[in-house]
């Protein structure tokens, strides 16, 4: 009987030891995922605001196109690395989530039109397609509670002053001068 119960609890460690490997590894990826996908908004948002005049860049436009070519190859290799260890739901957010971040980026390199309020509002999508991926990954990973919901507020992108819809921007103040 001793035998028996030993090995029943040796079996019964074994297993939640790989599961928390597992849920180790999910967390890694999934941290490194928000993590690209977050540096890949940060560079469209230069790269934009650069080229519409809103703010002057510190680099030319073909470097910065170089590094937000690099970080959507990594934000790839990252999202490859979630498909592989994430559940079902974390892989449709992980899509989602992709492709809202594509259309800020094709704004920001011109292959897709649109006005400050368009860019705005594809910037607003992909944060809160985030906060998505964040909550199927809390389901994923065994975490209590949202990222989103009843609790948490609304929350707004956070922009200067001057950047705020009711307010002309740099670019709007330019034309109006013309």
């Amino acid at each position: 009987m001793t035998h028996v119960t030993n090995y029943m609890l040796e079996r019964s460690r074994n297993r939640h030891e790989l599961l928390t490997r597992w849920d180790d590894k999910k967390l890694d990826a999934y941290e490194g995922y928000v993590d690209r996908i977050r540096a890949m908004i940060f560079l469209a948002v230069q790269l934009y605001e650069h080229r519409e005049g809103i703010r002057e860049g510190q680099k030319s436009e073909p470097e910065m196109l170089a590094e937000l070519a690099d970080a959507s190859r990594l934000r790839g290799r990252a999202f490859e690395r979630v498909m592989l260890l994430g559940g079902d739901e974390v892989v449709e957010a992980g899509h989602r989530l992709n492709a809202a971040v594509a259309e800020v980026d094709w704004q920001a390199t011109g292959r897709t039109s649109g006005t400050l309020d368009e860019w705005r509002a594809r910037n607003r999508a992909a944060f809160q397609a985030i906060n998505n991926f964040h909550d199927a990954a809390r389901v994923d990973l065994g975490v209590k509670g949202n990222v989103s919901g009843e609790s948490h507020p609304e929350r707004d992108l956070l922009l200067p002053p001057a950047q705020r819809s009711n307010e002309k921007s740099p670019q709007d103040a330019r034309e109006s001068e013309s």
